[in-house]
């Protein structure tokens, strides 16, 4: 989601998909409660194209839905089961646009599938346990610049890095309340150096990240004031840096300027 209008799809108890400016103005919303077409059940997540199609997890249909940038349905695939395609829990999803591919991961199948912008099946990976390459609860990913995927691996407390075909790279994160330890990493970005930015949900807290893994920086303190969070979880940084923080229990969005975000 690297655009510089904001899209927030978790209104999720309400059904629809909001989208705003950068500064957070309102520009329009879509979605009604259902199974039909452009409807929507619990959506989680939300992704785009270069052409700023949006693609969402519509977790309660069990099903990924496309849309343009205004809202108008263009298709949708998936569901229920464990076979390829199928989904128990779809969570989160990614794009990468240069190359044509959409990635989601389900958190009950504990796996990551790959499909092309039309939904074709091309591959998945994934099982569950702690190992390299296994799951449990991821909640996001996206993609770097070289196509490689990144998975918040939430009940391992780590992140996970693989090639675009699955092949495990590397992970990092252990549970903890240190620099690069987690407690329920949740939501995932990466920026345009390739740094990766983690919602660090129950250290209510931002960490920062290069691209294998060596720890940056972080920011954030439970609490209601400016720069505080209850349970952050969706995470965006667009083209200019500026990071856009979904702090659910709070029900707003944060964002913040690149010299709060980089060191």
């Amino acid at each position: 989601m690297k655009r510089m209008a904001l899209y927030i799809c978790p209104d999720y108890d309400n059904n629809r998909i909001q989208k705003f400016t950068s500064d957070g103005e309102f520009i329009t919303a879509w979605g009604t409660e259902g199974e039909e077409d452009g409807q929507l059940n619990h959506p989680h997540s939300v992704a785009l194209d270069s052409e700023e199609n949006i693609y969402v997890t519509d977790r309660g249909n069990l099903r990924i839905l496309k849309f343009t940038s205004d809202g108008e349905f263009l298709t949708k695939w998936g569901t229920e089961g464990e076979g390829d395609g199928q989904f128990l829990h779809p969570h989160g999803i990614a794009v990468d646009a240069k190359r044509g591919f959409v990635y989601a991961d389900d958190a009950a199948n504990m796996n990551i599938q790959k499909f092309d912008l039309n939904g074709t099946f091309i591959t998945k990976w994934g099982s569950e346990g702690s190992a390299p390459g296994q799951l449990s609860n991821p909640e996001s990913l996206d993609v770097d610049s070289q196509g490689n995927v990144y998975v918040s691996d939430l009940d391992n407390n780590r992140i996970q890095k693989f090639t675009a075909d699955g092949e495990f790279i590397t992970a990092w994160g252990t549970e903890g309340e240190g620099d690069g330890q987690f407690d329920a990493p949740a939501g995932l970005s990466i920026d345009e150096l390739d740094r990766v930015f983690v919602t660090d949900r129950g250290n209510a807290r931002m960490q920062v990240f290069d691209s294998n893994g060596a720890f940056i920086t972080k920011w954030g303190s439970p609490g209601t004031e400016d720069g505080q969070f209850a349970r952050p979880e969706g995470i965006n940084v667009d083209p200019s840096g500026n990071v856009y923080v979904a702090d659910t229990n709070n029900n707003r969005v944060q964002k913040f300027s690149p010299t709060n975000s980089q060191q």
